[in-house]
């Protein structure tokens, strides 16, 4: 076989550099093509790193836990005939992948005008049905990059910036699960596309339930990431602190509860919510949101009753740890309706359990 390198990913288009977390096999160590040989954390994410090719991991090239930008050289895949003249020579001669203008090119995020407000969006990959991605309150595109890098090679897949989210205008069309469904048809309409596949997180679960009650026509699938929209219960507590939060250990300490493994709540992406949330308009757009999204010590708006009447294939994924939405929620679903929960995750299965939804989504996909 030939030399196949191991390089640091790209997650998303904020993403600049990684560190490894861990490696997950030795040098010496036999691998086979898409098996998860190393963890690598960036700003917003630990993630897995898949093997590009089966063989013998014969060499781990940068230290742990320091930053090195994406596709960096990290490890090299050889069978044991490879001389180690040869796998020297390869590192010698190797070229990050992606620091040449195309990718940059092709990794620049996309902006549309949709109801006179600004959406700003990622589009990865060119076939398949399109595959629409909704994040939850208080997120954007980037939180998919690990994601979307994956579900990209076989499908046109759109994470969004919602209105008052990441780079989209603060200005939101309406605060309610419902007025932002109606938005989400509007932008679909817009950049020209029928139907699709969606996934949506938290609100943006909700967002997905509500799209497929008012615009059937328009969704192809659900996969359901702790999704509001399925029950009373929320923790209001939660989305209050964190529309109050403005200095950065505020943030953090709100940002541990989605999580049931602490370390995926890192310095830098705690800094990098701060950011996000001391630009101007963002305080306002998230209180507005809260009135949409809360009633009383509640979620406003309840679409389980609706679910008999989707006629597409359902796929719900909940930690059982989650702090802010209770996985309960998932109890009692119609018949068709599937539904897994992952021990020792919380409210981010699509960030603590990456490999087991990509799992979920592809095979929905293929069926």
């Amino acid at each position: 076989m030939p030399i196949a390198s191991i390089t640091m990913p790209r997650w998303g288009l904020t993403m600049q550099e990684g560190k490894i977390a861990a490696w997950l096999v030795g040098v010496g160590d036999s691998v086979t093509a898409g098996m998860e040989v190393l963890e690598v954390e960036s700003s917003k994410l630990v993630g897995p790193v898949e093997a590009t090719a089966s063989g013998i991991l014969r060499r781990q090239l940068v230290p742990l836990e320091l930053d090195f930008p994406v596709g960096t050289l990290l490890g090299v895949i050889a069978d044991e005939s490879v001389a180690d003249d040869a796998i020297d020579a390869f590192i010698a001669s190797f070229k990050p992948i992606e620091r040449d203008v195309q990718a940059a090119e092709d990794a620049a995020p996309l902006t549309v005008v949709v109801d006179g407000i600004n959406i700003s969006y990622v589009r990865k990959g060119e076939s398949g049905m399109p595959v629409l991605l909704l994040h939850g309150f208080g997120g954007d595109s980037g939180g998919w990059g690990l994601l979307q890098a994956s579900l990209s090679s076989a499908h046109d897949v759109i994470a969004v910036d919602l209105p008052g989210h990441g780079a989209s205008d603060k200005r939101l069309a309406g605060p309610s699960l419902s007025d932002q469904a109606r938005f989400v048809a509007r932008f679909l309409e817009t950049i020209g596309i029928d139907r699709a596949h969606v996934v949506g997180h938290s609100m943006g679960g909700g967002i997905a339930l509500a799209l497929t009650l008012m615009c059937a026509a328009k969704v192809a699938s659900l996969t359901l990431l702790a999704p509001a929209g399925l029950g009373p219960e929320i923790n209001v507590d939660y989305l209050k602190d964190f529309v109050a939060a403005e200095r950065r250990k505020d943030v953090e300490a709100a940002l541990e509860r989605l999580f049931a493994q602490r370390h995926f709540v890192s310095r830098a992406l705690a800094e990098n919510v701060t950011k996000y949330k001391r630009q101007d308009g963002v305080r306002a757009a998230l209180d507005r949101l809260l009135e949409g999204f809360v009633r009383g010590a509640g979620q406003a708006e309840n679409f389980r009753s609706g679910l008999p009447q989707i006629d597409v294939p359902i796929v719900i994924l909940w930690g059982l740890d989650d702090r802010i939405i209770p996985a309960s929620h998932a109890d009692a679903m119609p018949a068709g309706v599937v539904v897994e929960r992952i021990e020792g995750v919380g409210h981010m299965p699509h960030v603590e359990a990456a490999d087991t939804v990509v799992r979920r989504i592809r095979a929905l996909l293929r069926s």
